[in-house]
């Protein structure tokens, strides 16, 4: 399933190349600082045990896999993912002294990893931007050991009339704060496009069981301004 938006030529990278920087201020202004309690909640849902290998796809700075390892008391391994370059040596600033954490720039379309190499794989804030969201499943599928679990979370679609206008107006918001924040507005122009685009939650339920998941299910989060969808692969 091919992502128009995301398939214009360097579209996305240029996108990333100009906030990666600023990107974790501008998620606090952008979600009123929610997205931490999301992300916690994501990895809440995930009830990761020790010694076990994640992989964190469109990682980003490094979010995910921080809380993960606070959860499990350091006893496990990070592979963070993410295609962009200079969004890797800004997470990598905040990591200097931790031998967990492994960094990689790939995309989620092409790990470069063996298969049946991961516990768990991860992907926040992260499959909107891809290419190719069935080959970006497959390459969840493959590189999961057999048991290991696939989490995404992601911006979904609002299930209340109310709320779904109070954020469509906020949203509208988005790109001012941006200019004010970053200096560029192009960027969180291109952020409400590409969540007006995504599939819905039932959709990318059906997208996940036609790669293999089993036992796949969402939980909508803020009322369905993001939900986080869970599988595994047996």
């Amino acid at each position: 399933m091919r992502q128009f938006l995301q398939n214009q030529k360097g579209l996305v990278k240029e996108v990333f190349d100009k906030v990666y920087d600023k990107y974790d201020l501008m998620n606090d202004f952008m979600s009123l600082g929610i997205h931490r309690k999301w992300k916690k909640d994501f990895i809440m849902m995930m009830s990761p045990a020790e010694n076990r290998k994640l992989v964190d796809v469109g990682c980003g700075t490094g979010d995910i896999g921080k809380i993960y390892l606070e959860s499990i008391k350091n006893n496990g391994d990070v592979f963070n993912v993410d295609p962009n370059k200079k969004m890797i040596e800004e997470g990598k600033k905040k990591f200097i002294n931790s031998k967990n954490i492994h960094w990689y720039i790939q995309s989620a379309e092409k790990l470069g990893f063996k298969d049946n190499s991961f516990d768990y794989y991860t992907i926040s804030f992260g499959l909107r931007n891809t290419k190719n969201i069935k080959k970006s499943l497959e390459e969840a599928f493959r590189v999961l050991k057999p048991g290991g679990r696939f989490l995404c979370l992601e911006f979904s679609k609002i299930t209340n009339s109310n709320l779904e206008f109070i954020y469509k107006n906020y949203s509208k918001l988005i790109p001012i704060i941006g200019k004010i924040i970053v200096g560029k507005s192009e960027p969180y122009e291109y952020l409400i496009k590409s969540i007006d685009n995504f599939v819905n939650q039932e959709e990318l339920i059906i997208c996940m069981k036609n790669i293999g998941f089993k036992n796949c299910k969402y939980r909508n989060l803020s009322g369905g301004i993001v939900a986080i969808h869970s599988g595994w692969k047996i």
